[in-house]
């Protein structure tokens, strides 16, 4: 038992709790007071540009206790940039750290639950810990139960991953993972999301904690706007695929156009046989289609940079394995009696949300 709890108190004495806060009530400095008592060893509170009236709370959260450090903006500039704040201040003063927990201010994450991610990040896995809540329990307001069960499935067909809870404030990381977290874009609640998307595309692990679920008075105290920063998550989910689907309609649009002008003006001249005009028109224009695409998914869809060379003969075996899946696909439901033109619609169509993931996670990757 004593071996357990010195290996607990050396968590907390080594992990850093980083709290966003805007404009907060009495909790605030309750709830630092019960992280300071628990034994964490640094407490950062970054106070993203709270009116003057609310600087008393800050400045006696401040003056309690030494291993407290208050941050301040000038004006708001949302949650993103606050926590990003938070990281770089981290980043440049405490290079002895274990990671970060970043907490809301609101008074959803316990201390206990702040303790168990500690307890995590000791253990020196490098992953993005995620507390997650349970949206089952009768005390959740539907908004919120709502709001997450659509993300969840959102990202679990965009990004290949269930994240049951992909809204929440509690999370940890490895101190090596800082600079990663800084270069994630965003600046106000979509940031969170963008960090999710950003560990798909690097591969680093994201690893739910369960976590106790707490919503006080309905959750009124959170700065949480339910119509405009949806818009904003959901923007920032689907902002890949969407492009993704432009640069294919484009590129469709280009096949299609060059094919016919080759097989019409350039090589209809009577001079080359019918069989041989459209083989050729299909493979100049498949060619020129194809590296379109490439580029503009590698440039404006994935932003990859650098390794176009191995990028590029990823992209060529995915093609390869997507066009032989579209044509073994067809066959089999052709062999249950489909007619060949609604099983090519069906295979194509779930291939194409193959093809994306597969882009995402392995053609396109950062490594």
């Amino acid at each position: 038992m004593e071996e357990t709890n010195q290996s607990t108190l050396k968590a907390l004495a080594d992990a850093v709790i980083l709290i966003p806060s805007l404009e907060p009530d009495e909790r605030l400095p309750a709830y630092i007071a019960k992280l300071a008592q628990s034994g964490f060893g640094h407490i950062v509170v970054v106070d993203d540009g709270s009116a003057e009236s609310y600087q008393p709370i800050f400045t006696r959260i401040g003056e309690t206790d030494p291993r407290v450090k208050v941050l301040h903006h000038e004006v708001n500039r949302g949650k993103g940039v606050a926590l990003k704040t938070g990281y770089r201040w981290i980043q440049e003063n405490l290079p002895g750290i274990s990671g970060v927990i970043t907490a809301d201010a609101d008074g959803q994450h316990t201390v206990p639950d702040c303790i168990r991610l500690a307890e995590e990040l000791e253990k020196g896995t490098r992953a993005l810990y995620l507390g997650s809540r349970d949206f089952s329990l009768k005390n959740v307001p539907p908004k919120s139960r709502a709001g997450n069960r659509f993300t969840s499935v959102l990202f679990f067909l965009l990004y290949g991953q269930w994240l049951q809870d992909t809204q929440t404030g509690l999370r940890a990381f490895r101190r090596e993972d800082l600079e990663f977290m800084i270069g994630v874009e965003g600046e106000r609640f979509e940031y969170e999301m963008n960090v999710l998307i950003a560990c798909t595309r690097q591969g680093l692990p994201m690893i739910p904690i369960t976590i106790e679920t707490v919503y006080e008075n309905e959750n009124r105290g959170t700065h949480y706007h339910p119509l405009r920063d949806s818009m904003r998550i959901f923007r920032v989910i689907l902002r890949g695929f969407v492009k993704f689907m432009g640069v294919s309609l484009l590129c469709f649009l280009v096949d299609q156009v060059l094919f016919n002008v080759l097989n019409l003006a350039v090589f209809g001249n009577g001079a080359v046989k019918a069989a041989q005009i459209i083989l050729i028109s299909t493979a100049l224009a498949r060619a020129v289609s194809a590296g379109l695409n490439f580029a503009l998914n590698k440039s404006f869809v994935f932003k990859l940079k650098g390794h176009t060379a191995g990028a590029l003969a990823r992209y060529l075996i995915l093609a390869a394995g997507i066009m032989l899946l579209s044509a073994g696909g067809v066959w089999l439901l052709g062999q249950i009696g489909m007619s060949s033109t609604v099983a090519k619609l069906i295979v194509d169509f779930l291939l194409y949300f193959l093809s994306y993931r597969v882009q995402q996670k392995w053609v396109f990757a950062e490594k």
